[in-house]
């Protein structure tokens, strides 16, 4: 297992990915000051981000079963736990865009690749200690 989300889980026989691109932010809340640099002020954690690019064959796998599967997760509206192969817990996380695109036809017009992107956003508070 590379990563699982909910109970979809990536890998070799489902989708796998190139890499998993993490973003967070925090915000900060400005007031301006005469001669000086504006005074700020921590209001805490903004938003939280995955984006995880990757590829699949056709030959390996069919992608269209889980792009398809990830596609109703999503139209639920639901968050879902995202934990990686090593256990380590990301958070709960829904899924907020699916991009394919599809390489590399078949004669019958099957992709032989498709090369897909997941956007998911953190839904969850994170633990303070």
């Amino acid at each position: 297992m590379l990563l699982g989300l909910g109970m979809f889980i990536f890998g070799i026989d489902t989708l796998t990915f190139d890499e998993l691109a993490r973003r967070a932010s925090w915000r900060h809340a400005t007031s301006p000051r005469v001669g000086a640099r504006d005074a700020t002020q921590f209001t805490g954690p903004a938003e939280e981000t995955i984006s995880i690019p990757g590829s699949v064959f056709t030959e390996i796998a069919d992608g269209d079963v889980s792009l398809d599967e990830l596609r109703r997760m999503a139209d639920t509206g639901d968050a879902w736990s995202l934990v990686d192969g090593l256990g380590y817990v990301y958070g709960a996380y829904v899924i907020t865009t699916i991009d394919d695109r599809r390489k590399l036809f078949f004669p019958n017009g099957k992709p032989r690749r498709i090369d897909f992107t997941i956007e998911l956003l953190r839904v969850d508070q994170e633990e303070r200690a």
